[in-house]
């Protein structure tokens, strides 16, 4: 009943928002934007509105498509720990922030059904999100079974994304050989897959081998995981990727090297997308080595914050140039206090952290305001290049009529102070303790509701809807299935060989190979007389088997080497 009257009540909202600049990923534009009914019915100037709409004035404001956060996790239990916010916190949170639609993930323990992980989860989130929300499905273990699973999900549950982990080993790491089957199974039913890209193996050894020399506090996490380790990882996806003929994309790309190897492959025409968090792209490790336990535990991620501290820089940098398309939170918030289950063992600290509320705020302090990207770039790496990858595009992440109106007026002079004290989001710290944002979100519109106006909420518990998403994005597809036309392999037709053929003799003795009159010879290397130790059969008796083979006295130089010279030769 509380569902139908609230429904009723939205689809009399009528807002009209004055003034501003629309601002979408390709172009800025002054206009004003009519809402009606959870849809966007005009963009424009001197628009005809019907009376009894709401006015917002957005004078010299800026009329943003709500953040599309691709990456949260809500309500998760994870390394013996629950994530301090659920669906309900979570994206309140996130509506403060100025995003408007999150992607959860559902991961299912190892041999646990996709199909009931991701009822469970459902059945939580419905009646709490305040936002629109989708999830991705982790592919944790692999079997036939799993394969119909993420079918099903994809024929009847809305759900287009798998995530793969080449990390955690015995917890969620897939072997390659599976992951490849994992790829074909993607690219068959046309979801996106992502992949998490870290050598597993190394990894597991790293930890063992600091723990062994008496390094248990958070700087091992970052020891432990060199970026070479993720560098490696991200050649052998993509590599794995390619032979599969699916499109990939990299989640939580957090190093240069890493970086780099996504930059080459797409310079090599490899269908790749790369995720990062805002965290790795403001952040660096210098955290893990700070005097205070609880503060360098309260960084610890994987793949961890980088060391080299230019490399916050370069990954905004790469989200400036659409190397890297999405910047997501990855918010999974933890307590100083579950987080010193591992004060002894640096791999008992759960991984994650908070950022959901703070995201678009950071990015455009360090993005726009730090001379990394302008504003339409923002919005793309923000909400529309995660609206086209995951297959909602235009609906969602675009300011146009007929759109979703998911609408943020965003105050590009305005400035908050970040604070723990005064956030939204769960967990005892933040990140980003006393950074000063230029750029705030003033008004959220969420489905036609404004549900966060100066700092006061208007959004009721269980609004948001889940969003089933289409399979095969254009984004994503479209130059893979041109290109495997264009790169079908095919056998030779020839005429079948009528000669004769050996029989086999199988005398249990391993086959020596073809006779020595067959055997291609390598070309003689021999120089001016000299004895190539290499070609030659040397012998260490002293008697050798070109000993009869009269030797040279001298060789004339006819060229001395670096030329000819008028002077001593």
């Amino acid at each position: 009943m509380r569902a139908i009257a609230m429904s009723s009540s939205a689809a009399m909202v009528r807002i009209l928002i004055k003034g501003g600049k629309v601002v979408n990923d390709d172009c800025t534009q002054e206009a004003d934007v009519y809402i009606e009914n959870g849809i966007i019915m005009q963009v424009g100037k001197e628009l005809m509105i019907p009376g009894g709409a709401k006015v917002i004035d957005a004078s010299g404001k800026l009329v943003l498509p709500g953040g599309i956060d691709t990456s949260v996790h809500l309500e998760e239990s994870f390394m013996n720990a629950t994530t301090v916010d659920d669906f309900y916190s979570g994206t309140k949170a996130a509506l403060a922030g100025g995003t408007t639609m999150v992607i959860g993930h559902v991961l299912p323990e190892k041999n646990e059904s996709l199909l009931e992980a991701y009822e469970k989860c459902r059945s939580s989130a419905d009646s709490k999100t305040c936002c629109d929300y989708a999830l991705h499905v982790g592919v944790t273990w692999w079997g036939p079974k799993v394969r119909a699973e993420m079918e099903k999900l994809v024929r009847e549950h809305g759900v287009n994304s798998f995530q793969m982990f080449m990390a955690y080993k015995d917890m969620f790491m897939l072997r390659d050989c599976e992951l490849y089957q994992v790829l074909q199974q993607c690219k068959d039913i046309g979801a996106i897959a992502r992949v998490h890209a870290e050598n597993g193996e190394l990894v597991a050894e790293g930890a063992r081998e600091a723990l062994d020399l008496g390094i248990s506090g958070p700087e091992g996490i970052e020891i432990s995981r060199p970026e070479e380790l993720e560098a490696e990882a991200t050649h052998r996806a993509i590599t794995i990727a390619n032979r599969a003929h699916c499109p990939i994309y990299l989640v939580n790309v957090s190093s240069m090297a890493a970086g780099d190897v996504v930059a080459t492959s797409k310079m090599q025409g490899k269908v790749v997308h790369g995720e990062t968090t805002t965290a790795h792209s403001v952040l660096n490790g210098m955290q893990y080595y700070h005097q205070d336990w609880a503060h360098a535990a309260a960084h610890v991620t994987v793949p961890p914050l980088r060391l080299d501290p230019n490399t916050p820089n370069f990954l905004m940098s790469l989200l400036g140039n659409d190397t890297l398309n999405v910047v997501a939170s990855d918010h999974r918030p933890f307590t100083i206090k579950q987080r010193a289950m591992g004060k002894d063992d640096f791999t008992k600290i759960p991984h994650g952290l908070p950022g959901i509320q703070d995201r678009m705020s950071v990015i455009w302090e360090r993005g726009v305001i730090g001379g990394k990207m302008d504003e339409n770039c923002f919005v793309a790496v923000t909400s529309s290049n995660a609206a086209k990858i995951y297959n909602l595009y235009p609906r969602k992440g675009r300011i146009i009529p007929g759109a979703d109106a998911d609408v943020v007026v965003w105050d590009p002079e305005g400035s908050k102070t970040i604070s723990v004290d005064n956030q939204v989001q769960g967990g005892d710290v933040n990140l980003y303790e006393g950074l000063r944002c230029h750029g705030v979100p003033l008004v959220t519109i969420s489905r036609g509701r404004l549900v966060y106006e100066n700092g006061i909420f208007t959004c009721a518990e269980g609004s948001g809807k889940f969003c089933p998403l289409r399979t095969f994005p254009d984004y994503l597809y479209k130059k893979m299935v041109q290109r495997e036309k264009s790169q079908a392999v095919k056998a030779v037709e020839r005429e079948p060989y009528e000669g004769d053929v050996v029989a086999v003799v199988n005398s249990g003795k391993r086959d020596v190979g073809a006779p020595e009159l067959n055997t291609p010879t390598r070309p003689c290397t021999r120089h001016g007389g000299q004895r190539d130790l290499h070609e030659s059969s040397f012998s260490l008796s002293g008697a050798q088997i070109d000993d009869n083979i009269p030797k040279r006295s001298s060789a004339r130089i006819l060229a001395p080497p670096g030329g000819r010279s008028s002077g001593i030769w």
